[in-house]
């Protein structure tokens, strides 16, 4: 329209609303993008969240640093009338906008500050006044009163009270990690779902538990000697020695890093962490894990240098990809050689590639979170003419296999053994065209699939929809699996339920022990029978209330494991007495793992040092021969890029079992569930509670249901 009589003229990605008079207003430009904590905000789309509450006239959203390395989405917003709340406008905008765009603050100004010329002055913006939103009371226990102390600390007030919420203060997803970390050597043992789920000390005290005396930091060596195997090592048996075992990442490599600088940083990785130092040693009774002493290992032995300076940068990452599948091949659990290093030197001016790849007997996903700020710190350290100093780690993994080993004849966890008996024991219709045979269905007969799901459903998926159902992403993405499941089977077959194996990290606080330093191999394994029945999957695929229910049904039956979920497998592998029963009865034909979130590799001619680098988060290789444990194995993993988190699906089997064809449907169908599960999250009614929210209380879902509803009419200030 022209500028007159319409106000201005609008372009492609101006951001525009109606105002209650039917004019149209200007709310800002979409293309202005901003990164915080790896994610792109769009500041129009912040900004005209703001300016639609009813009571807002005019708002603004900028990321400010007021505190060195602390860059927060801050919302400014000036009233249409007397009396607004600082809190009501930023609860509004987080019921319409993604976790990560919701602004950390949101100050009230009766006008935004102008330059001369009549433009917005970001520069006279105030910084929100944090420490004006503490408003709870004193602490009035210990435990609070170490709560709102590390609130205060984390998150750079004077105090905060024991009625704050710690999101409200400022604090994020990153700061929970540190708040779980420090309260932990404060002697509380808190999880990060706590704390989104409590959010204040007073609620977080009441939750937390005294850290017990665990084995002590591994001064004098207790990671040394023979290491018991775990469950998940007898699961996939002695074939996992081979040498094709393993993962690997890779990382821009700093310009002239210099192959006796990552020698040296690498010996210091290799004697910080003693499963890197690791051998298999044969046996009469079976092959043993025997990890040696610090300085065993010859660092310069496991470093490979490849001049790459003639390649363009649009090439490394192929080349890289090359040099990782080449550094797999040359690893020898054998001979102790359980690390390669390869450096791809660019040059002395250009940022190259460095590929780490280890052997799986001694690393697993969160492993990797360990070892790469690791070397970083001991490359640059040696760099910089200084000894590298790596913190080691609180309980070895040498302790932590032996705790397994003496929990599983424990009269408490043989308690267990009912539970996961009448989780096995049940029908479970064969998938694909024939059932699974250990002969011949092996990891190199295996094909897989993978999947994109749009950005748009991610960012809900992995921020919304977890916070609004109080869960986790991996229940979220495994209730979609099971529905898909469910889905590709007849009516009769699905009334039979989904069983399925569920693998997670394993680094549960069991008998006190601290793992959050530990590398090694922690995986569990244990199965959960998924009851489907009364959920309509085409109705949680059109995002209809079926969606909310599906979810509610899986978050309840996957928490429904005893305790930590370990017992399973130390019941079927390390006790002699249980482990025949279990065996007698069938495993689940499905596999479902969430690796979790990783930093995406930037594009080529991008990649700075030490930043991840090439698609794919962490590649990983199994031996060709080893039997393939499930007919279907499910994955997903979630990369954090530069246009916001990215989720990739994938799907496959033995080809033999399952062709190309079932492969397609049943990820087109998670896929496509997941979209309804987004869709769902939108809806004013959805998300709730379920009763393991409420540990201490014996509620049903109906009676969740009515307490919510009362609250909301409360909330809404209707009369009961």
């Amino acid at each position: 329209p022209p500028a007159e009589g319409w106000g201005r003229m609008y372009r492609t990605g101006d951001l525009v609303r109606w105002t209650g008079d039917g004019e149209l207003v200007f709310a800002g430009r979409a293309d202005a993008q901003v990164k915080v904590r790896g994610f792109r905000v769009e500041l129009g789309e912040v900004e005209a969240a703001l300016a639609a509450h009813p009571a807002v006239a005019d708002a603004v959203a900028v990321v400010r640093e007021d505190r060195p390395g602390e860059r927060r989405l801050i919302g400014y917003a000036v009233p249409a009338g007397p009396g607004l709340d600082e809190r009501s406008v930023r609860t509004h905008v987080a019921g319409t906008l993604p976790d990560y765009m919701v602004p950390a603050a949101v100050v009230v100004l009766d006008e935004l500050p102008r330059t001369p010329n009549g433009k917005l002055d970001r520069a006279a913006l105030p910084a929100p006044d944090f420490a004006g939103q503490v408003t709870g009371r004193e602490p009035r226990t210990p435990a609070e009163t170490v709560l709102c102390a590390l609130f205060a600390e984390l998150l750079g007030l004077d105090r905060a009270g024991a009625e704050d919420s710690f999101f409200e203060l400022g604090g994020d997803s990153i700061t929970s990690l540190q708040l779980v970390a420090r309260a932990r050597r404060a002697g509380l043992l808190l999880t990060s779902r706590q704390v989104f789920d409590e959010q204040t000390p007073e609620r977080l005290a009441e939750v937390a538990e005294p850290v017990r005396s665990g084995p002590r930091a591994d001064t004098a060596g207790a990671g040394t000697g023979e290491v018991p195997w775990t469950p998940v090592m007898r699961l996939l048996g002695e074939r996992i020695t081979g040498g094709r075992f393993a993962q690997w990442t890779t990382v821009g490599a700093p310009a002239g890093l210099g192959r006796d600088v990552l020698a040296a940083g690498l010996a210091a990785v290799l004697d910080t962490h003693a499963m890197l130092r690791a051998r298999v040693v044969p046996r009469p009774g079976g092959p043993v894990l025997a990890v040696g002493g610090r300085g065993s290992v010859d660092a310069d032995a496991l470093v490979t240098r490849v001049d790459v300076a003639g390649a363009p940068d649009s090439g490394l990452d192929s080349l890289a990809e090359r040099a990782a599948g080449e550094a797999v091949g040359r690893l020898d659990p054998a001979a102790g050689v359980l690390v390669q290093a390869v450096w791809l030197d660019a040059g002395p001016h250009r940022t190259g590639r460095l590929v780490l790849a280890v052997h799986h007997l001694a690393v697993d996903g969160v492993s990797w979170r360990i070892l790469l700020p690791d070397l970083r710190a001991a490359c640059e350290a040696v760099a910089a003419g200084r000894a590298p100093e790596l913190d080691r780690a609180g309980t070895a993994f040498r302790q932590w296999a032996g705790l397994l080993a003496a929990q599983a004849k424990q009269p408490w966890r043989v308690a267990e053994l009912p539970h996961w008996a009448a989780v096995l024991d049940g029908p479970d219709p064969v998938l694909g065209a024939r059932a699974l045979d250990p002969g011949t269905d092996t990891q190199a007969t295996v094909r897989h699939r993978t999947w994109q799901v749009p950005r748009e459903q991610v960012a809900v998926l992995a921020t919304r929809t977890p916070a609004v159902f109080h869960c986790g992403v991996h229940e979220v993405l495994l209730a979609a699996l099971a529905a898909a499941v469910v889905c590709a089977r007849t009516e009769t077959e699905a009334a039979a339920g989904v069983l399925v194996d569920i693998e997670g990290h394993g680094r549960e606080p069991a008998a006190g022990a601290d793992l959050s330093r530990t590398v090694g191999w922690f995986t569990s394994v244990h199965p959960v029978r998924l009851d489907l029945s009364g959920v309509d999957p085409r109705q949680v695929m059109a995002g209809g209330p079926a969606a909310g229910a599906l979810l509610k049904a899986v978050k309840e039956q996957t928490r429904a494991v005893p305790g930590d979920g370990l017992g399973h497998g130390l019941l079927r592998h390390l006790n002699p007495e249980t482990g025949p029963v279990l065996a007698a009865l069938p495993a689940p034909q499905i596999g479902f793992n969430y690796l979790g979130r990783f930093p995406a590799g930037a594009p080529e001619g991008t990649v700075r040092p030490w930043e991840a680098a090439g698609s794919t988060a962490l590649g990983g290789s199994d031996d060709p021969d080893m039997p393939a444990p499930h007919a279907v194995e499910a994955g997903a993993v979630i990369r954090d890029t530069p246009e916001g988190p990215a989720l990739t699906l994938t799907v496959g089997g033995p080809a033999g079992v399952l062709d190309d064809a079932a492969v397609a449907r049943l990820g087109d169908l998670w896929k496509d569930l997941l979209g309804g599960l987004a869709a769902h999250t939108a809806a004013p009614e959805a998300g709730g509670h379920t009763p393991s929210d409420f540990p201490l209380l014996d509620l049903g879902q109906d009676e969740v249901e009515e307490f919510e509803a009362i609250a909301a009419r409360l909330e809404g200030g209707l009369s009961l």
